[in-house]
């Protein structure tokens, strides 16, 4: 935890009481006492410092003053094909410290239908990983989530709308015939959408109605990674790119 996060409906006359795990945090692991600073950043708002004014084992009093804004969002969207639940609270985190505009959680062919029955995403309990992505990289912002389990409305009705401010459109599949490099020309600072499919793989009619939206697929090369592992490599890859255009 690089980040104190609080909520807004918590500070009262720049202070603020943490109970729970953010106070176990600074009291075991940052080992903080009267008169310390931690770092801490509104949900939604500034990062900035709070001042440990009191203390007593399980409530920590802050005197908060927020200085600065968080880092900006990178000009990316993911469409991500639903995972099992727990390693779509993995993603989410990951996703949220690479930091990312949009989240689209679909259907598609390999993806178990009970995958959208469960309680993550039936009662979009999205919040809880998320946090946990802004405080390892000090952000305050969170992405939006949509969920969408019929994939041809999204990709058909849906996704030329929500897209069209996005001019780069990536598609990860194993059998793409180029590189992310190669699909992401032009990148520089325009806005991206990275489309990641189930381990298994996109199917050729998802393969097809991606690509008549503009969408470029390429290939990571010969070995095909676990989700949690591709959407961090990939991110990373983007931003990488856009560092060296």
């Amino acid at each position: 935890m690089n980040l104190i996060l609080l909520h807004p409906q918590e500070l009262t006359d720049q202070h603020v009481t943490l109970t729970g795990r953010r106070a176990e945090h600074i009291c075991k692991i940052l080992r903080g006492t009267i008169g310390d600073s931690v770092r801490v950043g509104m949900l939604g708002g500034l990062l900035g410092t709070g001042c440990i004014q009191d203390m007593d084992g399980n409530h920590i009093v802050l005197q908060v003053n927020l200085t600065t804004e968080p880092p900006a969002f990178p000009p990316t969207d993911l469409i991500l094909a639903v995972p099992r639940p727990i390693m779509l609270k993995r993603v989410l985190a990951q996703a949220a410290s690479m930091g990312v505009s949009r989240i689209f959680l679909i259907n598609a062919n390999r993806v178990e239908k009970s995958f959208f029955s469960s309680t993550l995403i039936q009662g979009s309990n999205f919040t809880e990983p998320l946090l946990l992505g802004l405080e390892q990289a000090m952000d305050t912002k969170l992405p939006e989530i949509s969920v969408h389990p019929r994939f041809r409305p999204f990709v058909e009705d849906l996704l030329p709308e929500l897209l069209r401010d996005c001019p780069i459109r990536l598609l990860a599949h194993p059998e793409g015939d180029q590189t992310i490099a190669q699909a992401a020309q032009g990148l520089s600072a325009q806005r991206a959408v990275l489309a990641i499919g189930p381990e298994g793989g996109w199917v050729d009619f998802e393969v097809q109605r991606f690509t008549e939206q503009g969408f470029a697929p390429f290939s990571l090369g010969p070995r095909i990674l676990r989700v949690d592992t591709a959407v961090p490599a990939l991110l990373a890859q983007l931003s990488l790119l856009r560092q060296l255009t």
